[in-house]
């Protein structure tokens, strides 16, 4: 193999990784043994993140800092939860441009009436691992309506312990990685039916949800499991959508906490072995 075929090799498996959502990278471990450390030189697994653009009809709207997985997922997942669309049909088609070195961006084209309704309230929002309150331009826009949910059964106890064991083996880029988040679709016997991965805690959700639009998952049944804390955010996005339960493994904020109360959330955090806290 000539220095050329290396080279190409050596890019194809880059790229291979980066789809992966994650890469290989030569680290340092320092090692405690006794009194001393002693260093050890290894390979080590990091997860991928890369500025990707949703842009729509033409015009930027966002940049979040995003593990470049299941994009398509993401844009669908990020216009309902936004409410920037609010049905699957108003987006007519999402093209995937740019590459993960220089950046990523989600060519959308959506219903002129959705486009007319983002223009009217269009904020210049860069949001650094799907902060998805950054670059608000009045408080008025983070005091957004949402509907009241026709509140279900909340998973038991039983239900949830059985889900925190079912989602580890699904987390495929944080086993490699140990650093990303995951959301989750658990059937109502706490079975993983359907879990998406992202550096960012929102980031995941949005993939989770367009994908389960995509697939036409209903969520009459189930709940959503998060490795993350329950804040408004997360609760928001979720309750737009319609899901009624959610569920997080730590806590959840107080605003959180609020919006779902009104809303008709169930929610539970410190979802860990043996022991949860339900909040509503």
């Amino acid at each position: 193999m000539n220095t050329k075929d290396v080279q190409r090799s050596s890019i194809d498996h880059r790229q291979d990784q980066q789809e992966a959502g994650f890469l290989s990278t030569g680290v340092s471990v320092a090692l405690q043994s006794g009194e001393s450390w002693e260093t050890e030189e290894l390979m080590d697994f990091v997860v991928e993140e890369r500025p990707v653009a949703l842009v729509y009809n033409g015009i930027s709207h966002a940049v979040m800092m995003a593990t470049p997985t299941d994009l398509e997922d993401f844009a669908l997942g990020f216009s309902l939860s936004e409410n920037i669309i609010q049905h699957q049909y108003e987006m007519f088609s999402c093209e995937l441009e740019g590459d993960s070195g220089s950046g990523l961006q989600l060519q959308m084209h959506i219903h002129g009436e959705r486009l007319q309704s983002l223009k009217s309230r269009h904020r210049a929002m860069a949001g650094p691992t799907g902060c998805g309150l950054c670059g608000k331009r009045s408080l008025e826009e983070t005091q957004r309506k949402l509907p009241v949910l026709h509140r279900r059964g909340r998973p038991t106890p039983s239900v949830i312990q059985h889900a925190i064991q079912s989602i580890g083996n699904g987390q495929r880029i944080q086993l490699m990685t140990g650093a990303c988040h995951a959301a989750a679709w658990m059937d109502g016997q706490g079975n993983l039916l359907l879990i998406r991965e992202d550096v960012g805690r929102h980031n995941a959700l949005d993939k989770l949800i367009g994908a389960l639009v995509q697939q036409k998952v209903s969520l009459d049944e189930g709940f959503l499991l998060v490795t993350s804390r329950a804040s408004y955010e997360m609760v928001y996005k979720a309750v737009t959508v319609g899901i009624t339960s959610m569920v997080a493994v730590s806590g959840a904020t107080g605003m959180a906490v609020d919006t779902a109360r009104h809303s008709g959330m169930n929610l539970i955090g410190f979802a860990r072995q043996g022991r949860q806290v339900v909040y509503c």
